[in-house]
């Protein structure tokens, strides 16, 4: 009898964390998506929403590391000043993996087709819920 009501409340507990698992990994793809749809329409700003705004953000690119949500914004805009450079973009992500609570690696390749020439390439970020809301804290893109 104790051993099938520990197997009970084991299933009940798994069942419990897979469920919220696979919400976060959902609440995560809805950021993604969100971010296509903003960089398609050549909103650089709306595409910056699924990041962390603040100095601690970190993204790593072609260029080095960059510190801050503001300074990432204006290297995008640098790199991309008009719907020619943006096109479209399209991610495919390939895995998403829980590192501890409440944060999320995310790994997965970019597809840019755009007027400029094509671009093409792979990115690991990393998502944090603060306040509520899944943000991007680390971006390792290449």
């Amino acid at each position: 009898m104790k051993k099938s009501l520990l197997f009970f409340f084991l299933f009940i507990a798994l069942n419990a964390i897979s469920q919220n698992e696979a919400e976060d990994k959902e609440a995560i793809l809805a950021v993604l998506i969100s971010q296509e749809k903003a960089w398609n329409q050549f909103d650089l700003e709306g595409y910056m929403q699924g990041y962390w705004k603040t100095d601690s953000l970190k993204f790593y690119g072609s260029k080095g590391l960059t510190n801050g949500w503001q300074q990432t914004l204006d290297n995008y805009k640098k790199g991309y000043p008009s719907k020619e450079y943006t096109g479209t973009l399209k991610f495919t992500v390939d895995n998403i993996s829980q590192i501890e609570e409440n944060s999320y690696s995310v790994m997965g390749q970019y597809h840019l087709t755009r007027k400029a020439g094509n671009a093409n390439g792979v990115f690991m970020i990393i998502f944090k819920k603060i306040d509520g809301e899944w943000r991007i804290v680390a971006d390792l893109s290449c």
